[in-house]
């Protein structure tokens, strides 16, 4: 009773389309889940996801859960984990990857989550880093653990998003590094991000982690750029 007078007093919203939810809807309401574009990666291991890396660090595995358009639901629903607080979000997409990965026999080799790090700059900023309830709700789903800081960002800097992919890369090749022990030799690491779009990113921090002896990297995120 007590939680339904919550609900009257202060309705949730859908995060895609700000229509009231339902009270057994969570985050996103069912209209938009059916609408939502399914990128559907888990079905084919050499993916568009996984191609976007070809030449340019090794990886065993790469996929992303939605396709992410420009004024869509996804950007929306992002862009309210990202900038406005919700990291609800985060865990949502979270258990939803899991069932996907649950499908694939390499998700048994995984032995560590790292999420891309946010400069701790940045970090005081937002107050949270965008990707960290996405990886929580992976671990929790998977059983694997999760690991905040073996990967860090070293340079602050503005946002890239407009820059071309050659202007980022020669920029981000430098962000990041890595700090480890001798227990984290020979694991396999999946890196996680919010969206997948050059790729810039994510090689840098794959180029890092590989810098640990006999490391393997695979990469999920939330959402891909699609045209």
């Amino acid at each position: 009773m007590l939680k339904n007078v919550i609900n009257l007093l202060f309705p949730k919203v859908c995060m895609g389309c700000k229509a009231f939810l339902l009270t057994e809807e969570n985050v996103i309401c069912t209209t938009c889940r059916h609408e939502i574009p399914l990128t559907q990666h888990f079905r084919n291991p050499e993916n568009e996801a996984y191609s976007k890396f070809y030449g340019r660090i090794p990886i065993e595995h790469a996929s992303a859960l939605l396709y992410f358009h420009k004024k869509g639901i996804v950007q929306e629903i992002i862009h309210g984990l990202k900038y406005r607080g919700h990291e609800e979000i985060g865990t949502v997409f979270g258990k939803w990857m899991s069932e996907d990965l649950k499908k694939l026999p390499i998700t048994n080799t995984f032995d560590t989550i790292i999420p891309v790090p946010l400069h701790k700059k940045r970090l005081r900023e937002r107050g949270y880093n965008q990707v960290t309830t996405f990886g929580l709700g992976l671990s929790e789903s998977l059983k694997i653990h999760y690991n905040a800081t073996i990967l860090q960002r070293n340079v602050y800097s503005k946002t890239q998003v407009k820059k071309n992919l050659l202007g980022r890369t020669a920029v981000i090749d430098s962000l990041f590094d890595v700090t480890f022990t001798e227990n984290d030799h020979n694991k396999h690491f999946l890196l996680i991000d919010d969206v997948l779009t050059t790729g810039a990113t994510l090689e840098a921090c794959g180029r890092a982690l590989l810098k640990i002896p006999g490391a393997k990297i695979s990469i999920v995120c939330m959402a891909m750029s699609h045209s």
